[in-house]
């Protein structure tokens, strides 16, 4: 089992004087179908993190629900947000990216002072935000952190919180279109979702500016019946 996230940047930011610090984390950034998923988890405090917690893709998905309400009872506040498919085609995948993020953040009952997000771009603040934001003002300042949800247990538990938030909810769109299998793939280039794609053809939660077959296959995209 690999090792199991600190708290070490929570702790030490929380030691400044913050008075609540954040892991954020992104899901669904590469998929085919259905929306990009951003998850938001504050501390307000470095109690002890939940037994287990990972990296939501080192977990099986038993373990990442059995986490979920572990984890809201160990954040003082936590948020999913979501952009969708046709946000996506509208303004790209990181202006989308940063608008999911936003979304959270502006669920979350009060900002945070400082964001630690995985990765190596700060996507709560670049590219230029979408108008109609729903934050007020800009995200708080943010920290990166390569690998974060595997190191950081703020950022651990924000992925999970995003991975079983998605897919869920791509569990629930494959019985509208259950010729896609997004109950397994959800919405990922499986070959299975390709083949069905060629078959059936997209439909209007799949990322049509996407290359959504491989070179010299099918191009021409049929609206595909729910069911």
């Amino acid at each position: 089992m690999p090792t199991a996230p600190h708290l070490r940047v929570e702790r030490a930011w929380l030691s400044e004087g913050l008075a609540a610090v954040a892991g954020a984390d992104e899901v669904g950034r590469g998929a085919l179908a259905g929306p990009v998923t951003a998850g938001v988890v504050v501390l307000r405090d470095a109690r002890k993190a939940p037994e287990g917690l990972r990296d939501s893709k080192l977990l099986s998905p038993e373990r990442r629900e059995a986490l979920v309400p572990e984890i809201e009872a160990w954040a003082d506040a936590f948020a999913v947000g979501h952009a969708s498919a046709e946000e996506i085609d509208r303004y790209g995948i990181l202006r989308a990216l940063r608008l999911a993020g936003e979304r959270a953040l502006a669920a979350l009952p009060s900002l945070p002072q400082r964001i630690l997000l995985d990765g190596n771009h700060d996507w709560f603040h670049r590219p230029p935000r979408i108008q109609g934001s729903p934050l007020a003002a800009a995200a708080p300042p943010v920290a990166l952190r390569v690998k974060a949800d595997v190191t950081c247990a703020s950022a651990a538990a924000a992925s999970i919180l995003a991975k079983v938030t998605r897919d869920r909810l791509m569990t629930d769109l494959a019985e509208r279109f259950p010729v896609y299998g997004w109950e397994e793939n959800r919405g990922y280039a499986s070959e299975d979702h390709r083949r069905a794609i060629a078959e059936h053809g997209a439909c209007e939660l799949h990322r049509r500016t996407w290359r959504l077959l491989p070179d010299g296959e099918q191009t021409e995209l049929l609206e595909a019946p729910g069911a």
